[in-house]
């Protein structure tokens, strides 16, 4: 590992894996530009955005270049780009518009509360969450693997999704499943959908806990302001 030096806001923002984390940012932007002409190109664009997030985590550590700009960049970038492809899904599949607008909420909502609650609690790392806040969150955000599998299932569930919403060109030799055509978008949607269903899940447990995490830090600060007034009287 280099030996530490002075650094300046310049050098934070050149840093290797916030680099990584703008190019995201250009992939996400192109891939809206062509998210209603051409879902191929646009799937790949999006893809290559999303898989990006896993090597921006790898250069950070490998490089020690973990900046709290970087985190904030790549969660931030992480909920736009999901944001923006479920609009387009409550575009193309209007009769669930409501459902669509909950994940939206729930998605921002949870990360939200948990990113503050995390460093409000001194805690530097929104990932470094201990096993007493409980075993799944715990194991989602320490375990690399984990996560990584479970962020790349619910994106891929949108992405079959939003795949599904276009006309389809089925193989005569695959025929029909209850009138389902048996596409990619199909067989990607039925493999990835136990592991969305867990995303989901997992938000709502991350935004109990944080709120648990907040309440309990008023009732901190609370509990020592009555004792210092206590002392004082």
């Amino acid at each position: 590992m280099a030996a530490p030096k002075l650094v300046t806001t310049r050098d934070v923002f050149l840093f290797i894996p916030n680099l990584i984390g703008y190019s995201r940012v250009v992939l996400a932007l192109a891939s809206l530009g062509y998210m209603s002409i051409h879902p191929k190109v646009c799937t790949v664009l999006y893809g290559v955005s999303c898989l990006l997030d896993a090597f921006d985590g790898m250069a950070a550590r490998k490089f020690n270049q973990s900046t709290r700009f970087g985190a904030i960049l790549d969660m931030v970038t992480d909920r736009c780009t999901t944001s923006c492809l479920i609009c387009f899904l409550s575009a193309r599949y209007p009769t669930w518009f409501i459902l669509y607008q909950l994940l939206i909420s729930l998605d921002l909502a949870s990360h939200y509360m948990h990113m503050y609650a995390m460093l409000s609690s001194g805690v530097q790392s929104h990932k470094k969450v201990s096993k007493d806040r409980g075993y799944i969150l715990s194991l989602y955000y320490t375990n690399s693997k984990v996560l990584f599998i479970v962020c790349a299932a619910n994106e891929l569930f949108f992405v079959a999704l939003y795949l599904y919403s276009f006309p389809l060109k089925t193989s005569p030799y695959l025929g029909y499943i209850q009138s389902v055509p048996l596409s990619f978008a199909t067989i990607l949607g039925v493999v990835t959908f136990p592991l969305w269903l867990l995303k989901q899940i997992i938000n709502v447990i991350q935004l109990v806990n944080a709120a648990n995490v907040l309440a309990e830090r008023d009732v901190e600060e609370r509990n020592k302001l009555f004792e210092e007034s206590a002392k004082t009287k």
